[in-house]
Formats: C-alpha cells, sequence, structure tokens
C-alpha cells in the first residue's frame, strides 16, 4: 500500500510517497516533488492546475492522499490559496484524501520515528512524514 503525503505552501502542493515494506514506511521516489498554482484569481489557473494535479495522480496510480492541515484561523492560519489547492486534492475522484493535523504528525513521528531518506528533498520532509503518519496511524 502506498500514498502521497502533501504540504501545502504559499501557491505549491508539495508530494512525496511512501510505502509499507515490511511495517516499515520507505520512500518512493517520483519524477513530480511539487506543482503550482499560479495567480489563482483566474479561473483558467486553477483548471489548469487541478488539470496537472489530476494527471499527477492518474500517471503515478495513487489511490490514497494524505494532507497535513492548516490552520483555519489565527497567527499560522493558511491562506486563501491554500484551501483552493486543498479543494482540488478532495474533489479528485477514484481517491481517498486524508486531511492529518500536526500534531498528529508529530506523535507519530515520535512514536515510529520516520527516517527521512536522502533521497529527498528538504522541502520535502513534512509531506513525507504527512505519509508516514497516515500509512502508520492505527
Amino acid at each position: 500500500m502506498s500514498i502521497c503525503g502533501i504540504e501545502i505552501k504559499g501557491s505549491e502542493a508539495i508530494f512525496a510517497m511512501a510505502t509499507l515494506q515490511d511495517g516499515t514506511a520507505q520512500h518512493l521516489a517520483n519524477a513530480y516533488k511539487k506543482i503550482a498554482l499560479d495567480d489563482d484569481d483566474e479561473a483558467a489557473n486553477v483548471k489548469a492546475f487541478a488539470t496537472q494535479v489530476a494527471a499527477f495522480v492518474r500517471d503515478n496510480g495513487i489511490s490514497r492522499i494524505a494532507i497535513k492541515k492548516r490552520s483555519k484561523k489565527g497567527e499560522f492560519a493558511g491562506g486563501p490559496t491554500t484551501f483552493k489547492i486543498e479543494g482540488v486534492f478532495q474533489l479528485l475522484d477514484n481517491c481517498e484524501v486524508t486531511l492529518l493535523s500536526p500534531q498528529t504528525i508529530n506523535a507519530q513521528n515520535k512514536k515510529h520515528n520516520f527516517d527521512l531518506p536522502a533521497t529527498l528533498n528538504k522541502y520535502q520532509h513534512e509531506a513525507y512524514k504527512t505519509a508516514c503518519a497516515a500509512l502508520l496511524k492505527k
């Protein structure tokens, strides 16, 4: 079973894939690392982003996605663009989308101590931890 972890930062969806092997989370290398939504005020750009996301999910045979949840209010609240990006993922057909809180991800990381593989870029670490947390969450 594999899963795509996503962290949404600014106007980008950052990806990291993980799979379970012998009860341990392993990184699945992927050519796609992130997809950006440029100028979300234009409907054409949002549609183009949705098309890119759908192609990414289809081409990689992804059926499960875990997204790191952002706060809706307060000092660290996500911006409106991040919620548009999240909505695009939630509207995907044939794909189960789960939102995980940062607290859940940190608790799972503490419990299972996810090893961050060298094949990941630093900006992908949170997306990978999100994927691992979703895989190992009971």
